[in-house]
């Protein structure tokens, strides 16, 4: 059973030096702004915590991993400086990823969206079932990828990253999404994704911290960046998500 909670829940668990930290939303686990600050909080914290060596992110239930950001507080943006705040929510989480000290695992159990897409390609390394598909419908609400993009072209390169943002209205099944480098493995089920999870996890646990860390700054090399990078992304959708285009495509979509 998932969460009921209208701002999501968020729980870190730590054991043998691996932190799982566990989104959700009633919402297909989407992401409302306050939800958003609290994984940013969370990754920041772990990655001080010396107890921790590694940390899994995943999400609740077995369906959707993450249906990307809150659609009631999207439709709400009346301004650009609301808007600007809004696109930061997922800004401030994938540089929370990019700064944390700790090697990130993604389990992705279900389907992903939007800016959950952004989250997977800010992983440092991610397990799929079959069924975890991806979507970038972005411009299917007259809005694009701008925030997550960075973080999908490091991860797919350009012509990937093009391929999902230009056919906004296709799902790109998990093989797509391993070919291209979003996910590093498959799995054919459920259990099987948590037998692989568990086993990188305490390998990468048992290993020298020191070398984990170091290896985490070599992976995310010349994002320094970033800070800055990530929050002008988040002014070109500020700006776009109060264009008359996007207020009707949302209205749409609300019915």
């Amino acid at each position: 059973m998932g969460t009921t909670r209208q701002n999501g829940s968020l729980y870190t668990a730590i054991q043998n030096k691996i932190a799982t930290v566990e989104f959700g939303h009633p919402a297909s686990n989407s992401f409302p702004s306050e939800l958003l600050e609290r994984l940013t909080n969370e990754l920041g914290k772990l990655s001080e915590n010396k107890d921790v060596n590694v940390v899994i992110l995943k999400s609740e239930d077995d369906r959707a991993f993450c249906a990307g950001a809150s659609f009631d507080e999207l439709v709400a943006i009346t301004n650009f400086e609301e808007g600007k705040k809004f696109f930061m929510g997922f800004a401030n989480v994938i540089n929370s990823m990019r700064k944390c000290s700790k090697l990130i695992i993604g389990r992705i159990q279900g389907k992903t969206v939007g800016g959950g897409v952004g989250l997977v390609a800010a992983c440092d390394y991610t397990l799929a079932v079959e069924a975890a598909s991806v979507k970038l419908s972005e411009f299917t609400i007259g809005i694009g990828p701008f925030v997550i993009a960075p973080a999908l072209e490091r991860k797919i390169g350009v012509a990937a990253l093009g391929e999902l943002t230009l056919a906004a209205h296709e799902w790109k099944n998990a093989y797509w999404a391993k070919e291209k480098g979003l996910y590093s493995k498959v799995t054919d089920s459920t259990k099987e994704l948590d037998k692989e999870i568990e086993m990188l996890a305490e390998k990468l646990a048992s290993y020298n911290p020191e070398a984990l860390k170091a290896m985490k700054k070599v992976l995310w090399e010349n994002t320094n960046h970033w800070d800055k990078l990530l929050e002008e992304k988040a002014e070109i959708s500020g700006k776009l998500v109060l264009s008359e285009f996007t207020k009707n495509a949302l209205q749409k979509f609300k019915k």
